[in-house]
């Protein structure tokens, strides 16, 4: 399995979510609010972490995932480069995003 389609199977595992289009990507939503968006002709995605969130994934390895290059990135959203993560680390960093923007009734499934 890609880690493209690691990540498709996943994110729509989680619950209520949606895969839907947004400009050139697809984003992953749960009740409208995006939680991770994907080029899949790019060799990254990008997840909405808080800061702390941000900043504990980052120090794990900075060329695998590290905050977007644009205001964005002061506000958690971070790039995640297939390549250089492994299966577990793309369910967390996932999960966590969602986490953060799924209801707690949603949350409290997982």
């Amino acid at each position: 399995m890609t880690n493209f389609s690691l990540l498709n199977e996943y994110a729509l595992s989680l619950p209520e979510a949606t895969a839907e289009p947004h400009f050139d990507k697809v984003s992953y939503r749960v009740r409208k609010k995006i939680f991770a968006t994907v080029n899949p002709a790019n060799a990254f995605f990008v997840v909405k972490l808080t800061v702390m969130q941000q900043s504990l994934f980052c120090k794990w390895d900075e060329s695998a995932c590290h905050p977007t290059p644009d205001k964005w990135g002061l506000q958690g959203w971070t790039r995640v480069y297939f390549e250089k993560v492994e299966e577990d680390f793309l369910k967390d960093i996932v999960k966590t995003s969602y986490s953060n923007v799924a209801p707690k009734k949603l949350v409290e499934k997982l």
